[in-house]
């Protein structure tokens, strides 16, 4: 499979985003999948597997609960990476930039389209917090289950979408001898700047 080069990498990743999603899901179960790298307290890094729920040229976007773990050290130190790795095609996309809150609209529009399960546990779950015993969880949910009955779940205020603007995306595809081929694409004033790097 060529990398052909593209002048911007929106593109380019949705073209390859279309074939991952074209492979049987057997052999690449998720390909919406990707680690997302966050900055916590004093500089510590920690990383942790989401589904990407849009890419435009405004960025790469997805959504959680801005309560958790990664909400809060997004909300504190709004730079992130993210690397996706789809090895059937032997290939990985890893961008870097800065983090933005979507709008109330932009997270309400995309919280109607889950599924009400998914709904209720947003309200239900108190995300990386300690469960004070194995059935918290699922008595929160009965609970909003009650409170929900017989209409539309609501978004929760606590929960909402985050878009990553790059400045720095890097296609990398695997060769035989580790002589895999990378390509840079970074974010100057009039455009973008492609080089290639050494493996």
């Amino acid at each position: 499979m060529s990398l052909a080069p593209y002048s911007e990498p929106f593109e380019r990743f949705a073209s390859l985003l279309a074939t991952a999603e074209g492979v049987e899901r057997s052999i690449l179960p998720e390909p919406t999948a990707f680690a997302l790298a966050t900055v916590g307290e004093g500089g510590r890094p920690a990383v942790r597997m989401l589904l990407i729920k849009g890419v435009d040229e405004r960025g790469f976007t997805f959504f959680t609960n801005y309560e958790g773990r990664k909400g809060r050290e997004l909300l504190s130190h709004p730079s992130a990476a993210m690397c996706f790795h789809w090895q059937p095609l032997e290939v990985q996309v890893r961008v870097e930039g800065e983090v933005s809150v979507l709008s109330a609209e932009e997270s309400d529009a995309y919280f109607a389209t889950r599924p009400r399960g998914s709904q209720l546990g947003a309200w239900a779950s108190e995300q990386s917090r300690e469960l004070p015993d194995s059935n918290a969880f699922e008595r929160r949910l009965a609970e909003f289950e009650q409170r929900f009955a017989g209409t539309s779940v609501p978004r929760p205020p606590h929960w909402g979408g985050f878009r990553l603007n790059p400045d720095r995306i890097e296609f990398w595809r695997n060769r035989p001898n580790r002589w895999h081929e990378r390509e840079l694409y970074q974010r100057e004033a009039n455009g973008w700047r492609v080089s290639r790097l050494y493996p």
